[in-house]
């Protein structure tokens, strides 16, 4: 997997709308290996939860009361994306649907960045019953023991990333199992 970078991104949301990030996490892979993994707690406007998200991921307003809002963790994420402007994330529509909405709520530049998203490959590639993230992880003994928080979610999804890319240029799956798409 020489040459292959790309940054895995996942968010976690307070509320049911897409500009509410409470989590955003990323994994760093350089040459097909990962060199870095982060999370930052995110403060959502208000600092308001619902319980349903919070059942989810058990992220409260207490963890993120002293957090930075989004626009200052955007502006360490951008820092990475200068570098590798390619992203990855497991059912990417709702990631860019959070980076989308949260970059209008905060009237934020779009930065010029492609991306691929691990569940469409995985429909395209296997045959599998389910096609979540922590599913296909136990399918291919990646550890998932952090669902549903941000970091360990992007690097379940970078793992998952290389593993669809080894196994579509074993069954000649190739491109067509990874549709380039941008922000």
């Amino acid at each position: 997997m020489n040459g292959l970078n790309f940054i895995a991104i996942d968010f976690e949301t307070a509320t049911f709308r897409r500009d509410s990030i409470c989590e955003a996490g990323i994994c760093v892979v350089r040459n097909g290996e990962i060199v870095e993994t982060r999370s930052w707690l995110v403060r959502p406007q208000n600092n308001y939860y619902s319980r349903q998200n919070i059942a989810i991921h058990g992220i409260t307003p207490y963890d993120t009361h002293n957090a930075p809002e989004f626009p200052e963790v955007w502006a360490e994420i951008c820092e990475y994306l200068k570098e590798c402007p390619v992203l990855v994330a497991h059912n990417a529509s709702f990631d860019m649907s959070c980076i989308r909405s949260s970059l209008s709520t905060y009237d934020l530049e779009k930065p010029d960045v492609t991306y691929y998203c691990t569940l469409q490959a995985a429909r395209s590639i296997y045959d599998f019953c389910h096609n979540s993230l922590d599913y296909l992880c136990c399918q291919f003994d990646i550890p998932c023991d952090n669902h549903h928080r941000a970091g360990d979610d992007a690097e379940m999804c970078a793992r998952l990333f290389l593993q669809e890319m080894s196994d579509a240029e074993k069954c000649s799956i190739g491109d067509s199992a990874f549709r380039r798409r941008t922000l």
